[in-house]
């Protein structure tokens, strides 16, 4: 293990941000992690992952770890589950695609988010119908401080919409190093009535849909929408869907009556972000090299040139016009720093 100085840090996140950090090193192991920490226990630390869900603004004055922790095994399985466990530097996607190639159903309308494993929690990402916690049966971690590990069970996570108990009670506390999750072997619970892909799987007369075939769909889905950051950088959503009180929902409905929406409670609806910033006009426009993508307005884009800042001034306009328009407040999902 090597610490770099003033490394670029342009590959190590999708928007594909020129940032460089003042340290920085890569870990493959749980006891290297421990070594870096332990060594540097004085040093003002950033842990970045796959670098999917962040925003760089500044050049990072910092110890940049880059957790690379690689595996994947099955601690325990029946005839009808598995119980699969993968560290937290393997990439999100292809972990989706092994668990498919083996017949492990749960993941399939999470394929093609970007990002990795142990910042999957974090976020408790989600698509389609389906969010992280529904399989996810614990987080392995380690104390930044005390060096122990910790496991937290899927209630300590304490999760919500795009929510954790790590970006809130413990956030900076802990580096999640692997995710265990419980997956179906048969009898799969199939989620296909969200979004798009009952129409994808009827254009294919796809009727008993497997795990690989919606999973296929939501991957059509998601690259008729959404840029490939190696293309066109991007950090996939930016913004969460807003979810307001049914006071705010019942005026804004009479302001726009058009406007789409899902019922959470019968006090609470989601409205989509992307609807309110396209309905904003911002769909496709472009500010220099930050940019509204044209067939999604809810990502955010680096025309290839842009500064982080550059794209925070962008979104904090977004917001601004999305409120004075609906009274609506829209949040980032990506984290800026």
């Amino acid at each position: 293990m090597q610490i770099e100085e003033y490394k670029s840090l342009k590959s190590y996140n999708t928007f594909g941000i020129d940032c460089t950090a003042r340290y920085f090193i890569s870990v493959n192991t749980v006891a290297q992690l421990k070594q870096v920490l332990s060594e540097n226990s004085s040093c003002k630390l950033f842990i970045l992952g796959g670098g999917s869900n962040m925003l760089l603004t500044a050049p990072l004055d910092a110890l940049v770890i880059h957790v690379n922790l690689k595996g994947i095994e099955i601690p325990k399985e029946t005839k009808d589950e598995v119980l699969i466990k993968a560290m937290a530097g393997e990439n999100w996607h292809e972990f989706v695609q092994y668990c498919i190639a083996h017949d492990f159903g749960g993941l399939e309308n999470l394929s093609l988010i970007p990002g990795n494993v142990g910042t999957a929690p974090i976020q408790n990402i989600g698509a389609y119908g389906v969010e992280l916690k529904d399989t996810l049966v614990s987080c392995n971690t380690l104390n930044i401080q005390t060096l122990e590990e910790k496991e937290f069970t899927k209630e300590e996570c304490n999760f919500g919409y795009r929510n954790s108990i790590f970006k809130n009670e413990v956030r900076g506390q802990y580096i999640v190093t692997s995710v265990t999750f419980r997956l179906t072997k048969r009898n799969h619970k199939k989620i296909i009535s969200y979004g798009d892909i009952q129409r994808v799987l009827a254009e294919k007369n796809i009727e008993n849909p497997s795990i690989k075939d919606i999973s296929d769909a939501v991957i059509a889905i998601r690259q008729s929408k959404l840029p490939d950051p190696k293309i066109l950088g991007n950090s996939g959503s930016f913004f969460k869907n807003p979810v307001i009180e049914l006071e705010t929902f019942e005026q804004f409905r009479l302001k726009f009556p058009q406007a789409p929406f899902y019922e959470v409670s019968p006090i609470q609806f989601k409205i989509p972000a992307g609807w309110l910033i396209e309905n904003a006009g911002f769909k496709g426009k472009r500010y220099g090299d930050a940019g509204v993508h044209k067939n999604q307005a809810l990502v955010l884009v680096n025309h290839g040139n842009a500064t982080g800042d550059e794209i925070w001034q962008l979104a904090l306009r977004i917001q601004k016009r999305v409120f004075e328009m609906t009274g609506i407040e829209i949040e980032p999902e990506v984290n800026v720093f």
